[in-house]
């Protein structure tokens, strides 16, 4: 009898099957069937930002579930963030950041950088992101197609001692006055993912950086999205006892803001939702990104770990 060699290939072991975690997939794919036949051929807006861009097993996780959702015959179309990742390279080039009601003051040169970490490093690793996961991403800016046509955004503050409003500055934020979705219409059509930075371009070829979640609404509605997510830092929009409310009309929605029950920075989150259903968009949810695969429980199952928003 001959011996057995190092050259030799030993017969493959067939892998263990756990037929009851088989089984409880199985199951599970069942139960999101009437999901995915409610939302075929649908289009997805989805902003992405804040602590789900910067913890790397959730980044992982969120890449998989776009691509997911492409696979499944859904539309999605990223809109992403990138504060820290800009203040961090304004840090390094001795740049100094004022914020004006959260929004960053932005001159001339501050403007090019912010162009150039939205629209190359911090776009190009989301898309990276949704390819490794198996779809095909494209990273483009809101300038790219004339997608976002931007005007400079106006904010005004009542003087204290005279009571008149004055206007403030911002420099280079913009806000969309219009929004020109043939390149999104082109890129899903060939079967890609867009993935958007929020920069946006005025009347003379200007540059301005615009608000992520503001870009990401006024695309929703553009496209009569389906769906605008927006992942936020937060479980959604809470009541005055701190509970997760799971859906608001617009009525409500303005009726809590005008009694001070929807403050502080949740706000423009909400007025941006508010604003994207009555542009086009059929809904909203405010989701907590905290929460692994918040995307697909908010799609796919009755759990959805959010606010959902609607006229």
């Amino acid at each position: 009898m001959s011996k057995k060699t190092h050259s030799q290939k030993l017969p493959e072991v067939p892998p263990v099957v756990d037929m009851q975690d088989a089984q409880q997939q199985a199951a599970i794919l069942a139960r999101a069937l009437p999901y995915l036949r409610r939302y075929a051929g649908d289009t997805i807006v989805v902003k992405y930002g804040g602590h789900a861009m910067g913890d790397g097993t959730l980044a992982s996780a969120f890449g998989y579930d776009i691509a997911l959702l492409k696979l499944v015959g859904i539309n999605p179309i990223v809109v992403h963030g990138g504060g820290p990742q800009i203040s961090v390279m304004l840090d390094r080039l001795n740049l100094r950041s004022e914020f004006v009601d959260g929004l960053r003051v932005t001159d001339q040169e501050m403007v090019e950088v912010i162009e150039m970490v939205l629209s190359g490093r911090v776009n190009k690793q989301v898309a990276e992101l949704i390819n490794r996961a198996g779809a095909m991403a494209v990273g483009i800016s809101g300038k790219d197609g004339s997608l976002l046509q931007a005007r400079k955004l106006i904010r005004t503050k009542r003087d204290a001692k005279t009571g008149a409003e004055q206007a403030l500055d911002l420099g280079f934020v913009g806000q969309p006055h219009k929004v020109d979705p043939r390149v999104l219409y082109a890129l899903l059509g060939s079967g890609l993912i867009p993935v958007v930075a929020p920069v946006g371009i005025g009347e003379d070829g200007e540059t301005y950086n615009i608000n992520a979640d503001t870009a990401a609404g006024a695309i929703a509605g553009a496209v009569n999205a389906s769906r605008l997510l927006m992942l936020t830092d937060v479980p959604g929009v809470l009541d005055e006892n701190g509970s997760l409310i799971e859906e608001l009309t617009a009525d409500e929605a303005y009726r809590r803001i005008a009694n001070g029950s929807i403050s502080g920075g949740m706000i423009p989150k909400v007025e941006t939702c508010l604003e994207a259903v009555k542009a086009g968009a059929k809904a909203a949810v405010i989701l907590d990104g905290r929460v692994p695969h918040s995307c697909l429980l908010e799609l796919f199952t009755r759990a959805g770990p959010g606010t959902l928003i609607k006229t």
